[in-house]
């Protein structure tokens, strides 16, 4: 998963330590392009600043504590320990007030049997003379709801997982039935599209391939090199064919997005990055591909429909990569069309100043993001 991003103002010092990743990078941002200089040349200058743009306000977005939710969920498992009973566990993020770990526990048809509660984690045994379906779980927090999501996975005798990602403001949920084959594939489409709406990390390295692709054309090839990629790694290493070490890619991940971030602040058109932007995504969508499996070794794949929960997955993560292209997209129409009508019909290129702050922007929010990560996994 990934990690909380948190706000500039708990990173003192940062700023000016990450100027050193960039240290390559013109002083000079806001220069024109000259005549007849093909490094400095920009095809699509519109669809540039306009991406860039976007760029510098999910930055901004990013830098507000309030908006800083922990993306570490509340792990909830209830295992079928025989016909009649069930175990339920459960564990939260260690960002939590101790004082405020939440109480879980399942309503009617199941009683308890035991219980027990230390720190962060707890257990409690439960009959269910009728079975599971429609036991009602509650998730109380003594003092206040600290806005983190909950993944609840229910471990059937038949070897099914059935799994549901619930938002934080949803603290009640009731059990389903065993999984069906359509419950299964519109299940995991959900959490597919779930985890790249609330990847920060996958949005903003999406969003750099976007800058660096410029025209639509581009943009096309680019975003389906880096499906073919994430698509080849997730099923390799979420049906155990290669095992990775998680800490490590999701290190690796944030190494990726200072690359990309690096290549923008920069501004050279004449490197390859810029030139194939297809090369930097089908390369580093397989260490993206390998997040995307450790997302779904943390859900777990059902025993009976391994194929099918994998493939629509994959269908989901693509449904949510398309919308963000397609929003960005927007976000480029509503640009040229505002600074069009603001220039009475003559449209004009937004300042290159735009593209080197988007750059150095994305740069210190990942480099934190690789920094916290590489301490995690020497830890």
């Amino acid at each position: 998963m990934v990690m909380a991003t948190q706000p500039f103002s708990v990173m003192p010092g940062l700023v000016p330590g990450i100027h050193g990743i960039f240290s390559m990078a013109d002083a000079s941002v806001d220069r024109r392009d000259k005549p007849g200089d093909d490094r400095l040349a920009d095809p699509c200058p519109t669809l540039l600043r306009a991406f860039a743009t976007l760029f510098l306000l999910l930055t901004l977005l990013l830098s507000f504590p309030a908006l800083a939710h922990e993306s570490r969920p509340l792990t909830v498992v209830i295992n079928q320990q025989t016909a009649t009973h069930f175990l339920l566990t459960w564990r939260a993020p260690s960002s939590i007030d101790p004082r405020n770990a939440p109480a879980l526990a399942l309503g009617a048809p199941c009683t308890e049997q035991s219980r027990a509660m230390e720190g962060f984690t707890g257990r409690a045994l439960y009959e269910c003379a009728g079975g599971l379906e429609g036991a009602r779980l509650s998730i109380d927090y003594p003092a206040y709801n600290p806005s983190v999501s909950s993944l609840v996975r229910v471990l059937w005798k038949s070897g099914e997982v059935s799994t549901q990602l619930l938002p934080p403001e949803t603290t009640r949920w009731r059990a389903p039935a065993p999984e069906t084959f359509s419950g299964v594939a519109r299940s995991y489409f959900e959490l597919g599209v779930k985890h790249i709406v609330i990847g920060v990390d996958h949005i903003l390295f999406l969003i750099g391939l976007l800058i660096l692709a410029r025209t639509p054309r581009r943009v096309l090839v680019t975003v389906t090199g880096f499906t073919i990629a994430h698509s080849i790694t997730l099923a390799l290493v979420a049906l155990n064919l290669v095992r990775v070490s998680v800490p490590a890619i999701e290190a690796a991940i944030a190494l990726s997005i200072v690359f990309v971030a690096a290549e923008i602040a920069r501004g050279n058109k004449n490197t390859l990055a810029w030139r194939r932007p297809i090369l930097v995504a089908s390369t580093f969508g397989l260490l993206h591909g390998a997040g995307f499996a450790a997302v779904l070794g943390e859900i777990g794949l059902p025993q009976t429909e391994k194929l099918t929960a994998l493939f629509f997955f994959n269908v989901g993560v693509e449904a949510g990569q398309v919308s963000l292209v397609l929003v960005a997209f927007a976000w480029l129409w509503f640009v040229t069309r505002a600074r069009t009508v603001a220039n009475k019909g003559a449209a004009t290129p937004m300042p290159e100043l735009a593209t080197r702050l988007a750059g150095y922007g994305l740069g210190v929010v990942s480099a934190y993001w690789f920094l916290e990560r590489a301490g995690a996994l020497f830890a």
